[in-house]
């Protein structure tokens, strides 16, 4: 929402992530936390919430008010924030990441959310 340039028509974007881990101590097999596990609990979530969606900006009334219009077999994922890479990239880090790895004693420290191949951002705690 209010992109001053060609991003400012209604697109969408292919992205990946790359999550760092972080805990006070190995466990017994000498890992932080398997891949697998990262995959289930961050990976189903935007499975789930952000794949194959729209991402709109609450804010944005008349891009919310259309994807509402449209019979959808997700409903969009509206926004608190504006989402650019950036703002993705932190609400990763800083709510979902704790969320879904709640009590096992890892942390993301670091999200790096690709746009294209070139292009990224990254956020850290």
């Amino acid at each position: 929402m209010d992109h001053e340039g060609k991003c400012a028509t209604v697109h969408g974007h292919n992205y990946y992530i790359h999550l760092t881990a972080e805990a006070p101590c190995l466990d017994s097999l000498g890992r932080i936390i398997d891949f697998s596990v990262l995959k289930d609990r961050i990976g189903s979530w935007i499975e789930e919430y952000w794949d194959h969606n729209f991402l709109v900006y609450e804010r944005d009334e008349k891009v919310v008010e259309m994807l509402r219009s449209i019979p959808r077999k997700k409903e969009p994922f509206i926004c608190k924030f504006n989402p650019t890479a950036e703002n993705m990239a932190e609400y990763i880090l800083r709510e979902i990441g704790p969320l879904m790895l709640e009590g096992t004693g890892v942390t993301i420290t670091k999200v790096t959310l690709y746009e294209t191949d070139n292009c990224y951002v990254e956020a850290y705690l």
